[in-house]
């Protein structure tokens, strides 16, 4: 349910805690946008059309704005930081210093399966809407399905909010960002992995790293899928043939490293950008590189 407005009276009032649209009238915010005042007043932001939209159970009204934006200088830009995504720890960081870091995994859905679960229980025992007999749903069904939308609606702000924080700290930290194009379609096909995985939200975690890192003008380098980062030794470069999933701890038959599986994927990521060309982005690779990837069944 939205609505778009492009004519009409569309401004944030002085205070930044109400907004003015067309029809609707005068709205006051959750939050505080007197920094959007600011920028308009100064002339550096103009507004161009607003959308009043439902959403996870809140009414939210987006502005479409014209602003002159200026390059933000981050805190390393000579520094490059491997992102090895999983489940047990969401990312595993490896800076071009060496210096490995984790992330933890929050795990906001998993943490909400008993308050669901006592939710679908509920929502069951009503009388919900049958689209086969037109039976339309009974006030106790809705408002039981009113509760278990608003568990849904909480853990989706979390992971938003997680995800938001993560992604704005590396983009402002490193000037160069390495991750892996991983294909989550099939990740979430294993029926034991398949919950983890959607609430891990990997292919978020790359939307938001490609926009912030563009807005920032730094690179954002993608590996290619078949790029062997976990079974490569980060030492001397030697590959090993299998390397279950099971196996957690790397250990090198050539020159006897042993690492944790996720730092040395992402040991080898962040090595990865000093041998890429251009942006990186969609296998822009040297040559070298190029040969190291093997297509299916190779």
């Amino acid at each position: 349910m939205a609505c778009k407005f492009t004519t009409g009276t569309i401004r944030i009032e002085p205070d930044g805690r109400h907004v003015t649209l067309p029809r609707i009238g005068t709205v006051r915010l959750h939050e505080n946008r007197v920094d959007l005042r600011a920028l308009i007043d100064a002339g550096h932001l103009r507004i161009l059309s607003a959308t009043a939209c439902l959403h996870r159970g809140r009414w939210f009204v987006s502005l479409q704005v014209e602003e002159q934006h200026s390059l933000v200088k981050v805190a390393r830009p000579d520094a490059a930081v491997g992102i090895d995504l999983g489940i047990k720890t969401l990312a595993v960081l490896a800076d071009s210093d060496g210096i490995c870091t984790e992330e933890p995994n929050p795990r906001h859905l998993t943490h909400a399966q008993t308050q669901l679960r006592r939710a679908n229980r509920t929502v069951s025992r009503r009388q919900g809407p049958d689209w086969r007999t037109g039976r339309q749903p009974s006030r106790r069904w809705e408002k039981a399905n009113a509760q278990r939308n608003k568990i849904h609606h909480r853990v989706a702000n979390l992971r938003e909010d997680t995800l938001h924080k993560m992604t704005t700290r590396l983009a402002d930290t490193y000037g160069t960002i390495v991750i892996e194009d991983l294909n989550v379609a099939g990740m979430g096909m294993n029926r034991r992995l398949s919950r983890h995985v959607a609430d891990a939200a990997f292919g978020e975690i790359r939307r938001q790293l490609t926009y912030k890192t563009r807005q920032r003008g730094t690179r954002l380098i993608v590996a290619d899928r078949w790029f062997a980062s976990s079974k490569t030794c980060s030492r001397c470069g030697v590959v090993k043939a299998k390397l279950p999933l099971s196996t957690r701890v790397f250990k090198c038959d050539n020159c006897g490293l042993v690492l944790d599986r996720d730092a040395n994927a992402g040991h080898n990521l962040a090595t990865l950008a000093a041998r890429t060309t251009g942006t990186g982005v969609a296998g822009d690779l040297d040559p070298a590189v190029k040969a190291e990837s093997k297509p299916r069944g190779a």
